[in-house]
Formats: structure tokens, sequence, C-alpha cells
């Protein structure tokens, strides 16, 4: 069953209204394989022509060049977007456990002026901080997003990855319009805590890898992924992870036959179902580099899932083998967060 479509728009935090799915623009770079500039523009603009007006890109997408292949669209439909970027992950020299983080206000002055230059433009609809510094209490860092929207050139503030308690502290500094976070049927961590905080503050959700990095599509080949893709660095793409969970992807494509939809589009109508359970707004942001697969996406607009397909689906994750990230600064900053989420609730609950 469908109840909405590409043309309604959904309100995520703070004012912001987008499109109910988005379009993931690390896809415009060379992240999950070779895409030439032509491809991936014709990709940018057919989304765009299909309805979808909520663009995510990062200052580190390609260095730079998802946001230098987006400044072409913005020149002649800069209105009829809502423009997002980030700042504060430093790529290291290879290796995603090595990136450096970087909150601090230096860092996201300078940042925002090379994003506006790329992408040509004077100001971005959804600004975030790309990952919280452990070096840099998140005040500081929303605070120097603040400024930014006092100065016209952001209009709404989002972070990435944060802790429960993380988005709690954001928000107190200045309103919080989105957070996005990897989610899937794959992944579910954000559940715990960061979903739930999100829907009590009235923050929009924007999950990231919404379709597993391909994974969850039926059309992922491992062949496919050669030097420079990023799924290399990730544990649940090692070799003996894909065999290990090829009876969950085989589920998984059984439950969308009977669904009656693609695997992905299963995928992505599953995650708005957990939104409207948590009582949050939920956009997912998948990422492609072929128009065919945009217009696959966009066939979850609307659908509503039986509970009983839910309840089927959210059985695989506890079944996963592999973990989604192997930065391992990152995975001990989130459990640390997520154990000051776990005391500050028993400090509460004690009155």
């Amino acid at each position: 069953m469908t109840t909405a479509s590409l043309t309604d728009t959904v309100h995520l935090g703070d004012g912001l209204r987008v499109s109910p799915q988005g379009y993931g623009a690390m896809s415009l770079s060379d992240a999950y394989g070779v895409v030439d500039d032509a491809t991936a523009y014709a990709t940018l603009v057919h989304a765009v022509d299909r309805g979808v007006t909520f663009i995510d890109s990062a200052n580190i997408y390609g260095s730079g060049r998802s946001e230098r292949i987006i400044s072409g669209l913005l020149r002649t439909r800069r209105d009829e977007v809502q423009l997002v970027s980030k700042a504060g992950i430093v790529p290291g020299s290879g290796s995603a456990g090595r990136r450096e983080l970087r909150g601090d206000r230096a860092h996201i002055r300078e940042q925002i002026d090379l994003s506006l230059g790329r992408l040509g433009t004077d100001r971005l609809d959804l600004y975030y901080l790309h990952r919280v510094d452990p070096e840099v209490p998140i005040e500081d860092s929303i605070g120097t997003l603040a400024e930014l929207v006092q100065e016209g050139k952001v209009h709404h503030i989002g972070v990435s990855e944060p802790t429960g308690d993380e988005l709690r502290r954001a928000h107190a500094v200045h309103p919080i319009a989105a957070v996005q976070s990897e989610w899937s049927v794959l992944s579910r961590d954000v559940e715990a805590h960061v979903v739930p905080t999100a829907a009590e503050l009235g923050i929009g959700v924007v999950p990231y890898a919404p379709v597993g990095r391909k994974w969850l599509t039926g059309r992922f080949d491992p062949a496919e992924v050669g030097e420079g893709d990023v799924r290399r660095s990730f544990p649940r793409f090692a070799p003996e992870a894909l065999a290990a969970n090829a009876p969950l992807l085989a589920e998984h494509r059984a439950l969308a036959e009977e669904a009656g939809l693609s695997p992905a589009q299963l995928a992505l109508a599953w995650l708005v179902a957990k939104g409207r359970e948590y009582g949050a707004t939920v956009v997912p942001i998948p990422g492609s580099r072929r128009a065919a697969h945009v217009d696959d996406n966009l066939g979850a607009v609307g659908v509503e899932l039986e509970s009983a397909i839910v309840a089927r689906l959210d059985a695989l994750a506890e079944q996963v083998v592999g973990a989604r990230t192997r930065d391992k600064r990152t995975s001990l900053h989130r459990e640390q967060g997520v154990r000051r989420d776990a005391r500050r609730r028993q400090i509460e609950s004690r009155g």
C-alpha cells in the first residue's frame, strides 16, 4: 500500500522540509567504484527531475569532487533543492581508522567557505558536524555552526553519528534539524538511544547506507569491490562475512518478493516503518550511480509494509556477521557515549 508521493514534503526538524527520500551524493565520487563526471551528473539531474530535492554531500566526498559536480546543477536549479554538506572529518593516509576528527572552530569556519566555493552558492540548507570530535566539547562545535546560521551561510544544523546524549547536548545549544547515522536492516545500533532521543526532541533522522552499501539491493557483486572502494575497509564486506551473511540476503530477497517490492524498496520502506514505530520522521538518502537505480529506490516512497513483514526483517540484524565499521576511534567514542547515556538515565530514574 502507498500513502505518499514525491510531490509531498516532510518536516525533518527546525522548520526544514525536504523530499521524502534524498540522494546520497557520495555516489558522485569513486567511493563505490569508478564513475565518470558525465554519468555522475546525469544521475544527479535525473534524481532531481524525478522529484528528489534533498541532496546530501560532504567536503570529503571525492576530496570535493561531489560538491563540484553538484555545482553544475545549482547554476540553474539552486532554489529547487535542499542542499547539504558536512565538515568534521579530515582524511588520513587511506585507512578509515586513521582519519582525523576535527570539530574546532577554525576547521569548521575554513571548511564552510571551501564547500560554498566548490558548490558555487552562498548558503547551505543543512550543514552537519560530520563526526563528534572527542577533543572538542560538542557545545563548542555546535556553537560555531550556530554562528554560521546567524551569518546566513547555513540555514539549519545537523549532527552525524552522535550518541543520544551528544544529540541532546547539541540541541540544547541550537535547534538541530537532523541527525544522520548509518541505519538499515543490517545496522540497528542507533535504535537504542539516538532514534528515541531524536523522536523526543523533534529531530528528523536521516539514515545513510540505507540499503547496506548496495548489499541489500540484491545487485551486489563482490568482484566489483576494487582498489579505492570504501567497502574494502568494512568488516562486513570481508569474504568470510559475505559468505556467512548470504542466507540473510536470500531471506531478505524472499521477503521482498512476498511484499511485491524490489529488495532495495523493501529495505527503504522498512526504515520508514521503523521511524513510525519510534515516532520519528525518517528520510533515507540512498546513493546511486545509475538513473535506473534511482528509479528503483524511489519506488519505495509511500509504501507501507505489513507489520508481519517488518517483524520478520527485524530479526535479521541479530544474525549479521561483521561490524559495520573498522573505525575504532568512532566505535569507542560511540560505546563510551552510550555508556554515558545509560548512566544519565539511571540517575534520572532515581529522581
